[in-house]
């Protein structure tokens, strides 16, 4: 399931300019697809993960920008 999921990310990231699509468009450029679909299934297993096991609500945090050369 975390797998159809992230191919759906893929699919809709390219829309997406904020954290999270910016993660996953750099992770594109330098890597196959099939590898960037399961790089993104762990991440969201992972959130999945931590807002189970702490009772949390998930709180979106952005990327930090990296500095400009």
């Amino acid at each position: 399931m975390l797998i159809h999921g992230a191919r759906a990310v893929l699919f809709r990231v390219k829309y997406d300019t904020a954290g999270f699509g910016q993660w996953v468009q750099r992770l594109a450029q330098r890597a196959p697809r099939n590898k960037v679909v399961v790089a993104i299934a762990n991440k969201l297993a992972r959130i999945a993960w931590a807002v189970l096991s702490s009772g949390q609500d998930y709180r979106h945090q952005p990327l930090l920008q990296p500095a400009a050369a």
